[in-house]
């Protein structure tokens, strides 16, 4: 496995505001990008990772809500994700990103979403996602159409979010 480099904003926007392609079919190749990716957001450290945030423009995302020492590992494979249904009801939730770093704020999204997606093997799965679940898997998705969480704030405060990254990287 290889820790691929987390594309950011402040060098990397026209990437991430691609639209990902839909996968073909699960093989080899895709699993070694999915364990890439896996070992990438480990090692960041988070807890989800598109695959366009690496630089591939593929319908990929791996995830894993475990918390840190207290719990086992429990990683997660989402191959050309959709979502079937959204609750009406909403949830708010403090949410950052790997390609924004530094930078949280609150994103209201569905509390409650059913998805469908192909596993690491391939297998279609279908289930229902809430709380913490829901809303990562909803902002991973957006990644897939270009979208980044603070596209979901202001204009103000998306402009300020993306100064402050490019200023961070430019002192380091």
């Amino acid at each position: 496995m290889t820790i691929r480099p987390i594309l950011t904003v402040d060098a990397d926007m026209a990437v991430l505001k691609q639209v990902s392609a839909p996968v073909d079919r699960v093989d080899d190749d895709l699993r070694a990008l999915m364990d890439d990716m896996l070992e990438t957001m480990y090692d960041a450290p988070g807890i989800g990772l598109a695959a366009i945030q690496v630089g591939v423009p593929k319908r990929v995302i791996v995830m894993d809500l475990a918390r840190g020492e207290e719990e086992e590992p429990q990683p997660r494979y989402f191959v050309n994700p959709e979502i079937l249904w959204a609750s009406e009801d909403t949830l708010p939730y403090e949410e950052g990103c790997l390609s924004i770093p530094e930078i949280y704020d609150e994103v209201e999204r569905p509390a409650k979403v059913r998805l469908r997606y192909l596993d690491y093997n391939g297998a279609v799965v279908e289930e229902e996602a809430e709380g913490l679940y829901a809303v990562c898997i909803q902002h991973e998705m957006d990644h897939l159409e270009g979208v980044l969480f603070i596209d979901h704030l202001s204009r103000l405060k998306r402009e300020r979010a993306v100064k402050k990254v490019i200023k961070a990287a430019k002192a380091a």
